[in-house]
């Protein structure tokens, strides 16, 4: 007969995560803080200053610093 006390495949959420394991959760926390702030800028941006106030030309050109001759 087998020991309760033997170790064996418990469930997964009860053990604790390997280095693998927890480099994977640091790595997809990060990306999703990344994709977080970039959406959220997105939001925030398109708030502030809706496409349709935007003007349809720009007022400036590439060369608009340098003097005409």
């Amino acid at each position: 007969m087998r020991s309760s006390f033997a170790i064996g495949r418990g469930a997964t959420l009860l053990k604790t995560p390997n280095h693998r394991q927890q480099a994977t959760r640091r790595r997809l926390t990060i990306v999703c803080a990344v994709l977080g702030l970039a959406l959220a800028s997105g939001v925030i941006g398109s708030i502030v200053r809706p496409a349709a106030n935007l003007p349809r030309a720009p007022a400036t050109g590439p060369f608009s610093y340098f003097p005409s001759e």
